[in-house]
């Protein structure tokens, strides 16, 4: 910017304090403080977005950076899983066709010639019915149904 020195700030000063006149010289002077504020502040603002449009730019080429190398791991993923995938049908198929062993039950055995063991299914209401009534009752799990107003009735305090 432009450099004043001290010499120069009372040079203009002086030739203000003439021109002007001393009556109007302190509202000229504080006017010229709010228009000298507004620009610096302008300047400042328009820093500021310079330096954020710099910081969005340097974060968009970040950003298709990052996408460019996920990317390309997921394909490396992609492959490694559709290559294990492969491998995995190709010895599936060799072991399925030398050693099946099927019977009129409709279970294929493995290698071993065993059946495969088929997960029995739980029976919810049973292990429910299991519980002692004592940790249902510290636990709050309700053994009733009850409708709101014999709740309501229930928990409500005596009047005595």
């Amino acid at each position: 910017m432009i450099d004043f020195g001290f010499d120069k700030l009372a040079l203009i000063g002086a030739v203000a304090l003439v021109v002007i006149g001393p009556e109007r010289l302190p509202r000229v002077a504080r006017t010229v403080g709010h228009l000298i504020g507004k620009a610096q502040r302008y300047v400042s603002d328009v820093k500021a977005e310079v330096s954020r449009s710099m910081e969005l730019e340097e974060l968009k080429k970040m950003k298709t950076e990052m996408e460019a190398a996920a990317r390309d791991v997921g394909q490396t993923v992609q492959q490694e899983v559709n290559s294990a995938g492969q491998a995995f049908e190709q010895t599936w198929s060799d072991v399925g066709d030398n050693n099946s062993i099927a019977g009129d039950h409709g279970y294929v055995g493995n290698s071993f010639g065993a059946s495969v063991y088929k997960r029995p299914k739980k029976n919810w209401r049973l292990k429910r019915g299991a519980m002692p009534q004592w940790y249902k009752q510290q636990q709050g799990v309700r053994r009733h149904a009850q409708s709101g107003a014999a709740r309501v009735a229930r928990f409500r305090p005596s009047s005595r």
